[in-house]
Protein backbone atom coordinates (compact mmCIF):
# COMPACT_ATOMS: atom_id res chain seq x y z
CA UNK A 1 0.00 0.00 0.00
CA UNK A 2 1.72 3.36 -1.28
CA UNK A 3 2.05 6.06 1.57
CA UNK A 4 0.26 9.09 1.25
CA UNK A 5 1.19 12.73 2.14
CA UNK A 6 -1.66 12.77 4.38
CA UNK A 7 -0.88 9.31 6.41
CA UNK A 8 2.93 10.41 6.76
CA UNK A 9 1.52 13.53 7.93
CA UNK A 10 0.03 11.82 10.55
CA UNK A 11 2.35 9.14 11.58
CA UNK A 12 4.99 12.54 11.76
CA UNK A 13 2.07 14.01 13.98
CA UNK A 14 2.08 10.79 16.25
CA UNK A 15 5.80 10.78 16.52
CA UNK A 16 5.73 14.06 17.63
CA UNK A 17 2.98 13.51 20.03
CA UNK A 18 4.65 10.58 21.63
CA UNK A 19 8.20 12.45 22.08
CA UNK A 20 6.30 15.32 23.62
CA UNK A 21 4.16 12.66 26.15
CA UNK A 22 7.49 10.90 27.18
CA UNK A 23 9.33 14.29 27.79
CA UNK A 24 6.61 15.32 30.24
CA UNK A 25 6.45 11.86 31.73
CA UNK A 26 10.35 12.09 32.92
CA UNK A 27 9.68 15.32 33.77
CA UNK A 28 7.17 14.59 36.00
CA UNK A 29 8.89 11.11 37.42
CA UNK A 30 11.81 13.22 38.54
CA UNK A 31 9.62 14.70 41.12
CA UNK A 32 8.64 11.63 42.40
CA UNK A 33 12.49 10.48 42.59
CA UNK A 34 16.23 10.59 42.05
CA UNK A 35 16.48 11.10 38.04
CA UNK A 36 19.69 8.58 38.25
CA UNK A 37 17.54 5.57 39.23
CA UNK A 38 14.64 6.55 36.52
CA UNK A 39 15.15 3.61 34.56
CA UNK A 40 13.47 3.73 30.53
CA UNK A 41 10.98 0.78 31.73
CA UNK A 42 9.29 2.98 34.16
CA UNK A 43 9.49 5.95 31.98
CA UNK A 44 7.56 4.00 29.17
CA UNK A 45 4.64 2.57 32.19
CA UNK A 46 4.39 6.08 32.35
CA UNK A 47 3.28 6.98 28.85
CA UNK A 48 1.43 3.53 28.51
CA UNK A 49 3.65 1.84 25.45
CA UNK A 50 6.49 -1.23 25.34
CA UNK A 51 10.02 -0.01 26.50
CA UNK A 52 10.44 -1.85 22.75
CA UNK A 53 8.01 1.27 21.50
CA UNK A 54 9.65 3.85 23.62
CA UNK A 55 13.10 3.32 21.86
CA UNK A 56 11.26 3.67 18.29
CA UNK A 57 11.22 7.38 19.42
CA UNK A 58 14.28 7.40 21.25
CA UNK A 59 17.17 5.41 19.99
CA UNK A 60 18.79 5.30 23.55
CA UNK A 61 18.44 7.09 27.37
CA UNK A 62 21.47 9.25 26.25
CA UNK A 63 18.51 10.87 23.23
CA UNK A 64 15.79 11.04 25.39
CA UNK A 65 17.82 13.14 27.95
CA UNK A 66 18.65 15.54 25.46
CA UNK A 67 15.39 15.69 24.32
CA UNK A 68 14.02 16.57 27.93
CA UNK A 69 16.97 19.29 28.27
CA UNK A 70 16.11 20.63 25.31
CA UNK A 71 12.40 20.80 26.37
CA UNK A 72 13.85 22.57 29.63
CA UNK A 73 15.95 25.08 27.63
CA UNK A 74 13.09 25.98 25.44
CA UNK A 75 10.57 26.29 28.33
CA UNK A 76 12.55 29.19 29.92
CA UNK A 77 13.93 31.08 26.41
CA UNK A 78 10.03 31.01 25.39
CA UNK A 79 8.17 31.20 28.71
CA UNK A 80 10.34 33.06 31.56
CA UNK A 81 12.41 35.56 28.83
CA UNK A 82 8.85 36.46 27.17
CA UNK A 83 7.22 37.50 30.70
CA UNK A 84 10.39 39.74 30.98
CA UNK A 85 10.12 41.08 27.06
CA UNK A 86 6.32 42.23 28.19
CA UNK A 87 8.08 44.81 30.16
CA UNK A 88 10.05 48.13 29.43
CA UNK A 89 11.73 48.93 32.88
CA UNK A 90 14.37 46.58 32.97
CA UNK A 91 13.63 46.48 37.06
CA UNK A 92 10.33 45.26 36.14
CA UNK A 93 11.60 42.58 33.67
CA UNK A 94 13.84 41.10 36.13
CA UNK A 95 11.08 41.09 38.65
CA UNK A 96 8.75 39.13 36.15
CA UNK A 97 11.53 36.96 34.64
CA UNK A 98 12.48 36.25 38.78
CA UNK A 99 8.52 34.99 39.76
CA UNK A 100 7.95 33.42 36.11
CA UNK A 101 11.37 31.22 36.81
CA UNK A 102 9.92 30.33 39.96
CA UNK A 103 6.54 29.83 39.17
CA UNK A 104 7.84 27.14 36.48
CA UNK A 105 9.73 25.23 39.18
CA UNK A 106 6.64 24.81 41.18
CA UNK A 107 5.12 23.60 38.29
CA UNK A 108 7.63 21.13 37.51
CA UNK A 109 9.30 20.28 40.39
CA UNK A 110 11.75 17.46 38.61
CA UNK A 111 13.27 20.16 36.67
CA UNK A 112 15.79 21.01 38.82
CA UNK A 113 16.57 17.45 40.39
CA UNK A 114 17.23 16.52 36.65
CA UNK A 115 19.24 19.51 36.02
CA UNK A 116 21.51 19.04 38.79
CA UNK A 117 21.91 15.08 38.35
CA UNK A 118 23.42 16.01 35.00
CA UNK A 119 25.50 18.82 36.08
CA UNK A 120 27.15 16.39 38.46
CA UNK A 121 27.61 13.61 35.81
CA UNK A 122 31.28 12.99 34.54
CA UNK A 123 32.05 13.87 31.05
CA UNK A 124 30.25 16.64 28.61
CA UNK A 125 27.01 14.30 27.69
CA UNK A 126 24.87 16.12 25.10
CA UNK A 127 22.03 16.84 27.47
CA UNK A 128 24.67 18.57 30.08
CA UNK A 129 26.19 20.62 26.86
CA UNK A 130 22.56 22.06 26.75
CA UNK A 131 22.04 22.87 30.72
CA UNK A 132 25.12 24.52 30.73
CA UNK A 133 24.42 26.58 27.48
CA UNK A 134 20.79 27.38 28.92
CA UNK A 135 22.26 28.18 32.26
CA UNK A 136 25.12 30.82 30.35
CA UNK A 137 22.60 32.24 28.35
CA UNK A 138 20.19 32.92 31.09
CA UNK A 139 23.18 35.18 32.94
CA UNK A 140 23.64 36.87 29.70
CA UNK A 141 19.94 37.29 29.86
CA UNK A 142 20.01 39.02 33.70
CA UNK A 143 23.38 40.82 32.69
CA UNK A 144 21.78 42.45 29.26
CA UNK A 145 18.71 43.54 31.92
CA UNK A 146 20.82 45.14 34.28
CA UNK A 147 23.15 47.22 31.71
CA UNK A 148 19.30 48.29 30.57
CA UNK A 149 18.42 49.34 33.92
CA UNK A 150 21.74 51.30 34.62
CA UNK A 151 21.19 53.20 31.32
CA UNK A 152 17.18 53.84 32.23
CA UNK A 153 18.83 55.04 35.72
CA UNK A 154 16.85 52.63 38.09
CA UNK A 155 19.09 50.38 38.55
CA UNK A 156 23.06 51.82 40.85
CA UNK A 157 25.73 52.59 38.02
CA UNK A 158 28.06 51.22 39.92
CA UNK A 159 26.99 47.58 40.56
CA UNK A 160 29.24 45.04 39.23
CA UNK A 161 26.72 43.17 37.17
CA UNK A 162 28.61 40.15 36.62
CA UNK A 163 28.12 39.88 40.21
CA UNK A 164 24.59 40.70 40.56
CA UNK A 165 23.55 38.15 38.20
CA UNK A 166 25.26 35.27 40.01
CA UNK A 167 23.42 36.72 42.81
CA UNK A 168 19.98 36.95 41.00
CA UNK A 169 20.46 33.19 39.93
CA UNK A 170 21.76 32.66 43.27
CA UNK A 171 18.76 33.16 45.39
CA UNK A 172 16.31 31.21 42.32
CA UNK A 173 19.08 28.17 43.11
CA UNK A 174 19.02 28.72 47.00
CA UNK A 175 15.38 28.77 47.56
CA UNK A 176 14.84 25.63 44.95
CA UNK A 177 17.14 23.79 46.89
CA UNK A 178 15.62 25.10 50.45
CA UNK A 179 12.42 24.09 48.90
CA UNK A 180 13.80 20.43 48.13
CA UNK A 181 15.35 19.80 51.24
CA UNK A 182 12.24 20.89 53.62
CA UNK A 183 10.11 18.70 51.30
CA UNK A 184 8.04 21.64 50.13
CA UNK A 185 8.32 23.20 46.89
CA UNK A 186 5.10 24.97 46.64
CA UNK A 187 6.55 27.05 49.22
CA UNK A 188 8.79 29.00 46.77
CA UNK A 189 6.28 30.88 44.98
CA UNK A 190 5.08 32.42 48.29
CA UNK A 191 8.46 33.19 49.52
CA UNK A 192 9.88 34.59 46.09
CA UNK A 193 8.31 38.05 45.80
CA UNK A 194 10.04 38.41 49.35
CA UNK A 195 13.59 37.65 48.32
CA UNK A 196 13.54 39.40 45.18
CA UNK A 197 12.95 42.96 46.75
CA UNK A 198 16.03 42.14 49.08
CA UNK A 199 17.62 41.58 45.19
CA UNK A 200 16.44 44.59 44.42
CA UNK A 201 16.92 46.44 47.02
CA UNK A 202 21.00 45.84 46.58
CA UNK A 203 21.07 46.65 42.99
CA UNK A 204 18.69 49.97 42.90
CA UNK A 205 19.56 53.57 42.64
CA UNK A 206 18.27 55.77 45.82
CA UNK A 207 14.93 57.88 45.34
CA UNK A 208 15.62 61.07 46.06
CA UNK A 209 14.60 62.11 49.36
CA UNK A 210 15.21 58.56 50.55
Amino acid sequence: MATTPESTKRAYQSTEQRQSETIEAVVHLCGEQDPSTLTTTRIAQKVGVSQGALFKHFPNKSSLWESVAGWVAGQLTTRVFSVADQHEGADKALEAMFLAHIGFIARHPGIPRLMLGELQKPGNQPAKRIIRQTLAFYRQKVVALLHLGIEQKCISPTIDTEAAAVLYIGAIQGLVVQAMVGGDIMSIEESAPRIFKLFSASIRTSDDGE
